[in-house]
């Protein structure tokens, strides 16, 4: 198994004119992962029940000028702020 790790590592690996470089890694955006991790916290989650029952109310209407903008933001602020205080430790 020693020889399996060691042909992974070299195959990581990508001769170059300009010296050895890594291979491209898949890159995981972590403000996506945060995302969706503050999406499930209880304050979140209650804001966007708030938002699924004003988007049931104004699409149950033939004619109405309501929106649903207020609930939109209040969810949007509850997990950007989720975010926000640990987006910049997982940053290189």
């Amino acid at each position: 198994m020693m020889f399996a790790s060691i042909r992974e590592t070299l195959s990581k690996l990508v001769q170059s004119p300009f010296g050895i470089v890594r291979a491209e890694e898949e890159l995981v955006d972590p403000a996506k992962v945060l995302r969706a991790k503050c999406e499930e916290q209880k304050e979140a989650q209650e804001r966007f029940a708030k938002l699924q029952q004003c988007n049931t109310r104004v699409n149950s209407k033939k004619a109405t000028a309501e929106t649903c903008v207020e609930e939109l933001w209040d969810f949007l602020e509850v997990v950007d702020k989720c975010v926000a205080k640990d987006l910049f430790d997982h940053l290189k």
